[in-house]
């Protein structure tokens, strides 16, 4: 650390101890510290003074102008005394001498020990150049310290001036305190308004929540109520309608009596609208069993190369328009995942069968693919497409977009595909807009 010393004196004597202090002060202001921290470093200045002369007879004491590690300047004041401290120590007799400095301490200055106090320079001083600190250096010299009368009017000037600012401190602390104890008045009334709102509050919340319960609670019995009489219903047509559609067959069997043209013709009406019937009352039992939670899947270590092959022979005899090609990639082995085969194969022939049935010219295709944990099954149709603000109507159960190519069904195809989605633990998400068709992907945790 570089230091510049700008004056030097000595302390022997106990009218030396003033002239030291007043040294101080004006040095503090040359170098441009505040006009507290010029009271602060000549306070302790005179007490360090007063003890070194007390204990060792005095001390040679320089002012210096110090270039610090971190870019800062600090003003230093080193004490030399002229003989060895007691131990080689110095303790203030006053413990406050410290606090009015940055740092006191006892160090080895080539070879010579000093008791060094050192206050730290502002960054909005004058810039001290070294013409600057020549100039200082020159000034201080030149200038003639007062006497004892003039330095004590000094400190007696200094001590009325932080009399007079501890009484504006204490003036100001009264009336903050007033101004806070009148805050305090008005946040007790206000905590006390708001405890009352929120107790009120608290009161309507639980009566919301009473009524939700017994809300919830209408509602799961008319679900439940729901589910007893699709099942129900579903169970009793079943019988008449598979009778119809055999008494049909048996119609319209060449062992039996010959139909005219028409007769057979209404015949095989006849047993068309019992067979979509049937199809219907089928697909309101499963989703019977998939509400009242009676389905349980039955898990597995599943190949879906088997599964695809599967779907790929089934669907070949669903009826589709002839330009339409159904597209079943192979899967990238290893495709195993763990599942109910029987669930996640009647999940994609659901939407496999719901493409070949929108789409009228292009493909539909299935695909598998892994995404980190999970596995993704897409099926791709290059059908009509579906607004977005129809996603999620075409998830509830009987309802079926508009559109052109609109065919007969149920409504109950992709709710039932999402259920059992949901059931074997992933999620069934749709991509669709006009012209561009459809994208309904599949996503299931790996599981192995």
């Amino acid at each position: 650390m570089t230091a510049t010393p700008l004056i030097r004196m000595a302390l022997r004597v106990e009218q030396d101890i003033f002239v030291v202090r007043q040294r101080g002060r004006e040095v503090a202001a040359a170098v441009g510290l505040e006009h507290q921290d010029q009271v602060r470093i000549a306070t302790a200045l005179s007490e360090v003074a007063r003890d070194l002369l007390r204990t060792v007879g005095g001390a040679d004491v320089v002012f210096a102008v110090a270039d610090a590690p971190d870019g800062r300047r600090h003003l230093h004041v080193d004490l030399a005394p002229v003989a060895p401290l007691p131990d080689g120590r110095y303790e203030p007799e006053s413990r406050a001498v410290a606090r009015l400095v940055d740092t006191l301490s006892v160090l080895t200055v080539e070879r010579d020990t000093v008791v060094r106090m050192s206050r730290r320079i502002p960054a909005t001083a004058q810039t001290l150049t070294t013409e600057r600190l020549a100039e200082l250096r020159a000034q201080l010299g030149e200038s003639t310290p007062g006497t004892a009368e003039d330095e004590l009017a000094t400190q007696n000037l200094q001590l009325i001036n932080a009399l007079d600012e501890v009484r504006n401190q204490r003036d100001e602390l009264a009336r903050l305190n007033e101004e806070l104890e009148q805050t305090n008045r008005g946040v007790m009334a206000l905590y006390q308004q708001l405890t009352d709102e929120l107790e009120a509050t608290n009161q309507g919340v639980v009566a919301l929540y009473a009524e939700l319960d017994e809300k919830s609670a209408q509602l799961r019995t008319a679900s439940e109520s729901k589910s007893r009489f699709l099942a129900n219903v579903s169970h009793e047509l079943r019988a008449p309608v598979t009778a119809i559609i055999g008494l049909a067959r048996l119609l319209g069997d060449s062992a039996s009596d010959p139909l005219t043209t028409e007769q057979g013709r209404q015949v095989e009406l006849i047993r068309t609208s019992a067979s979509d019937l049937l199809a219907l009352v089928n697909e309101l039992l499963d989703l019977a069993k998939a509400e009242s939670g009676r389905l349980e899947p039955e898990w597995a270590e599943v190949d879906l190369r088997a599964v695809f092959g599967q779907l790929r022979g089934t669907l070949r005899a669903v009826p589709a328009a002839e330009d339409v090609e159904l597209v079943v990639e192979e899967p990238a082995p290893p495709a195993t995942l763990r599942t109910d085969e029987v669930l996640l194969a009647q999940v994609l022939r659901n939407l496999l069968h719901n493409g070949l049935k929108f789409t009228t010219e292009g493909e539909v295709r299935l695909r598998a693919e892994r995404h980190g944990d999970d596995w993704l099954l897409t099926v791709t149709d290059t059908g009509p497409g579906i607004p977005p603000e129809l996603h999620d109507r075409v998830f509830e159960e009987f309802y079926q977009a508009p559109g052109p190519a609109r065919v007969g069904g149920t409504g109950l195809g992709l709710p039932y595909a999402r259920r059992l989605v949901n059931l074997l633990g992933g999620t069934l998400e749709l991509t669709s807009s006009p012209g561009r068709g459809s994208t309904f992907t599949v996503r299931l945790p790996d599981g192995t």
